[in-house]
């Protein structure tokens, strides 16, 4: 059996690299072509995500799902986990957070559309959840 080549691009995968980005950026995100014509929907779950709260420093926890319909490019996903394990040490208010992850994933892959939602973990009793969506959902002012 011949041997499986992986992506051209895709620096990651196939690698057990251990260092993650000390700062999100869109170049972390790898991407390949989609392998289809077909419309259909990806889905990403990621129960572990953590940030920093811009005043105290304190660890903002939160459950991120990404769904999107693919056109020309997919997100690999092992890039996906280095990029936002990159947040761990990131200052910024959820509302940033939850829309600049929409904004560089949009920027790596250019997809039909997107949804990104964090659910944050509840603070002095109260839980935020923030989605994004692009194109932008109708009826709203684009950003």
């Amino acid at each position: 059996m011949a041997k499986a080549r992986k992506p051209k691009g895709l620096t990651l995968l196939g690698r057990s690299e251990t260092t993650l980005p000390t700062k999100p950026t869109v170049d972390t995100l790898e991407t390949f072509q989609n392998p289809s014509r077909h419309r259909y929907c990806i889905r990403f779950e990621s129960a572990d995500f953590t940030s920093l709260c811009p005043i105290t420093g304190q660890a903002d926890f939160a459950r991120i799902t990404i769904e999107y319909q693919p056109a020309k490019r997919c997100i690999e996903s092992k890039s996906l986990k280095f990029y936002l394990a990159s947040y761990r040490n990131e200052r910024a208010f959820n509302e940033e957070v939850t829309n600049r992850i929409l904004h560089d994933l949009v920027r790596a892959c250019v997809p039909r559309n997107m949804t990104v939602q964090a659910e944050f973990a509840a603070r002095g009793g109260i839980s935020l959840t923030i989605t994004a969506t692009y194109p932008h959902a109708p009826g709203r002012p684009a950003r």
